[in-house]
């Protein structure tokens, strides 16, 4: 995706990889967000919205759900959607009581 949307921004701004301009460069120009930033903003978004319902909301009580008789396959297990909440959070410096007030 990342590729695709650069190649995209390329193309609007009329120039190649062969001009070496710098992917920030380019998109200081256009005035677009990287991908990015856009996929984090949109799932922060959804922790917001899902953490202020009530406790008894269908959304809620899937987090609560309990997978001990499930069996993992073979590989790299794969990131909950909790886990990757976790690390957009540290890396962008974010407490969950945050979330809960609509003006920070």
């Amino acid at each position: 995706m990342k590729v695709t949307g650069m190649r995209m921004l390329r193309w609007m701004c009329e120039c190649t990889r062969r001009d070496k301009i710098k992917n920030e460069a380019i998109r200081d120009r256009v005035r677009v967000a990287s991908v990015d930033d856009k996929i984090w903003e949109s799932r922060l978004r959804w922790f917001r919205h899902v953490k202020r319902r009530s406790i008894d909301a269908p959304v809620r009580r899937c987090e609560r759900l309990a997978m001990e008789s499930l069996r993992r396959g073979q590989g790299r297990p794969k990131k909950y959607w909790g886990e990757v909440i976790r690390q957009d959070m540290t890396l962008l410096q974010l407490t969950e009581d945050m979330t809960l007030d609509r003006r920070v």
